[in-house]
């Protein structure tokens, strides 16, 4: 795992600054996510699970209705909004920090108007040309993934001439329109979007080295939650790829590397676990962080 060549940037305009990575708790409002399956499709138990997310003492909750599963189809925006705006109304109002995660501008501004105080756009602004538009005149922290087309074909995208080069020019690419959209640099944040029109070689060697990522001098989000490059990895026997249910340890054991690598935040299903691995990591990079006020 390379050094970091950049001391890393883990400050976002308009969110709270933390002394070790944060936690971004997902909660996926689909019939069909790769993850749970759709356990917490209904409202009701969408919002008990975010519930849990925030008892186990996560940063943020991160609230979708569209799933960006490899082959998944797209639902129109009238049922993603069905689907996250009662989760999002209710946990907001419980006082959570909410991500909206949405390729859409439409579902962003009535997300925002319901409580969101995120947008995690996994398009980059790609999907949607409206959507950078609307995040400038919001003024709320943009979460920029770099992304390469939609769920249903993307695996056929995953051509580089060197990942981690291609990916951080891309994103530098983006964050620069971006900007020029309008949206402060200060409140955007890079995602390399692991498991996005990449194959699992790619996803390793993007996680090895989140320093060329980090010299573009935004904070940086990694979600290698249930990844299949995970499943890859831990493979039986039988060179099937371990079931996405049984994948939360090295899911954990991966986000304490991440956030020693100076990660703003990973993105997680498995919360309380995640928020013990990135204590230790900070307990580790920073030598002052056991010295601070409830910390030790």
């Amino acid at each position: 795992m390379a050094a970091l060549a950049t001391r890393p940037n883990r400050r976002v305009e308009g969110l709270p600054a933390l002394d070790r990575c944060a936690v971004m708790g997902v909660v996926n409002v689909t019939p069909d996510s790769f993850s749970d399956g759709g356990r917490y499709f209904a409202p009701d138990a969408a919002i008990a699970h975010g519930r849990e997310l925030l008892a186990a003492g996560v940063d943020y909750l991160d609230i979708g209705g569209e799933s960006t599963r490899p082959g998944a189809l797209r639902v129109d925006a009238e049922e993603e909004k069905r689907r996250i705006l009662p989760v999002i109304r209710v946990l907001a109002g419980e006082g959570a920090v909410i991500s909206v995660d949405t390729m859409r501008a439409e579902v962003a501004e009535r997300a925002v108007e319901a409580g969101a105080a995120i947008v995690n756009d996994v398009s980059g602004g790609l999907a949607d040309p409206a959507m950078v538009p609307f995040v400038a005149a919001a003024e709320v922290p943009y979460i920029l993934m770099h992304w390469r087309g939609h769920s249903v074909d993307m695996n056929a995208r995953a051509v580089y001439d060197d990942v981690v080069t291609d990916v951080a020019r891309q994103l530098g690419d983006r964050l620069a329109h971006a900007v020029e959209g309008g949206i402060r640099p200060e409140r955007i944040v890079l995602d390399p979007g692991l498991g996005f029109a990449k194959t699992a070689a790619q996803d390793w060697a993007l996680v090895s080295h989140l320093d060329t990522l980090h010299a573009l001098g935004r904070p940086l989000l990694v979600g290698p939650s249930r990844k299949r490059f995970l499943g890859s990895l831990l493979a039986g026997p039988d060179g099937e790829p371990r079931p996405a249910s049984d994948r939360d340890v090295a899911t954990i054991a991966l986000a304490a590397l991440i956030a020693v690598q100076g990660a703003w935040a990973v993105r997680v299903h498995a919360a309380a676990e995640a928020i013990d691995a990135v204590r230790v990591a900070a307990a580790v990079g920073d030598p002052g962080y056991l010295t601070r006020e409830g910390n030790r």
